[in-house]
């Protein structure tokens, strides 16, 4: 295949896949596509350790890291507000509520789940924190570097741009798509409400050709609900240069998605999802489980903006995960993770690298279909 996208990159099929998972990264890349890997929770250590990992692996082969860099705000000189600061703004009835709720569904303590309030370093999306992972990223040379929320900052942009390395930025609407490439974005990602993880309200069907008609001749990769090739080929036939997959990933066999989240996922339909607060703070797409069904009451707290809401729930997140795997617990109900509405049909394990060979052989019958309804 050849696109814009293959081209940029030197891949053989313009697949993009975003996971926080090295195995998939390294699987996609070795298939012929482009794996990139979410860096937001991973330590300092675990990133050099992971990106060393899967250069080893791929070689010459590229490959993309997807970071958060905040856009400059009050105190970001110093690195922004500390995780005192951000710690003592977490009200005292949101707390109370997150602890009655793990009371009520049985989930027990762990001595090693340890709050923000003991962890050292800098506070979670911090610009401190954001440029030692770009610091990182760029000492292993990527191919693409991607800035998962609002237009990237001028600092990322221009250290990218003199390493040579390719900017990415996320967009749920046109308006959003022409910041970015006003910032210095060179490949635009659309993403509609269908996706995983942090969406808009706006559909695929609309955003995608919205999009690609606004930033032209900049390259637009198409994101949500792209998990199959005639999903693939109706976004390129909307203009899209390639496509940008996270949730299909998921329930594949390099995956380190929790098993008990998984097993839900390969039962789950399509309408099991919803956009939620209640992990990070913003908007987010996930699997609609007890968790999300506990926030969303009458009753319940109103979730926090980011970054107070992970820093909130990430000690709760982790002591669920740790105790879902008990048949029949508070915790396995309470389980969730990040996925679009393409879950309704990954309801079987494959591995990453036959994903991406299903795809492209679904995507060839498809255009093939086409092509034959314009034959005279």
């Amino acid at each position: 295949m050849q696109t814009p996208i293959t081209e940029l990159f030197g891949i053989e099929f313009p697949i993009v896949a975003f996971t926080h998972c090295r195995d998939v990264v390294a699987a996609v890349s070795r298939a012929g596509g482009l794996g990139v890997l979410g860096a937001v929770a991973h330590s300092d250590e675990a990133l050099e350790t992971d990106l060393a990992w899967i250069a080893d692996e791929i070689g010459d082969r590229p490959f993309g890291v997807d970071l958060i860099v905040p856009a400059r705000y009050a105190g970001s000189d110093e690195g922004g507000l500390t995780v005192a600061d951000l710690v003592e703004a977490i009200p005292g009835a949101h707390r109370e509520f997150l602890n009655e709720l793990l009371e009520r569904y049985g989930v027990p303590e762990n001595p090693d789940t340890a709050g923000w309030a003991e962890r050292p370093g800098d506070a979670p999306f911090s610009a401190n924190r954001a440029i030692r992972q770009l610091d990182i990223a760029l000492a292993h040379r990527p191919a693409l570097v991607a800035n998962a929320l609002g237009p990237p900052p001028r600092e990322m942009v221009d250290r990218c741009h003199e390493a040579g390395v390719t900017v990415a930025a996320l967009a749920g609407t046109k308006v959003h798509a022409e910041r970015h490439v006003a910032a210095g974005a060179d490949v635009i990602i659309a993403q509609g409400t269908e996706g995983g993880g942090h969406t808009g309200h706006i559909g695929s069907m609309v955003l995608l050709p919205e999009v690609v008609d606004a930033v032209a001749p900049v390259p637009v990769l198409g994101a949500g609900g792209i998990g199959r090739g005639r999903q693939m080929a109706a976004a390129m036939a909307l203009g899209a240069a390639g496509v940008w997959c996270g949730s299909v990933w998921l329930t594949t066999a390099e995956a380190e998605t929790h098993p008990v989240v998984k097993d839900k996922m390969l039962a789950a339909g399509s309408g099991d999802t919803l956009r939620s607060r209640s992990m990070t703070g913003k908007p987010a797409r996930m699997l609609r489980t007890a968790w999300t069904e506990e926030w969303d009451r009458d009753d319940t707290p109103a979730p926090l903006g980011m970054p107070l809401q992970p820093m909130l729930t990430g000690a709760a997140i982790e002591r669920i995960n740790r105790a879902a795997h008990q048949e029949g617990s508070g915790a396995e109900e309470l389980a969730t993770y990040f996925v679009g509405q393409v879950v309704g049909t990954m309801n079987r394990t494959r591995g990453a690298g036959q994903v991406v060979l299903d795809m492209v052989e679904e995507f060839i019958d498809a255009a093939q279909t086409v092509a034959a309804q314009l034959e005279v």
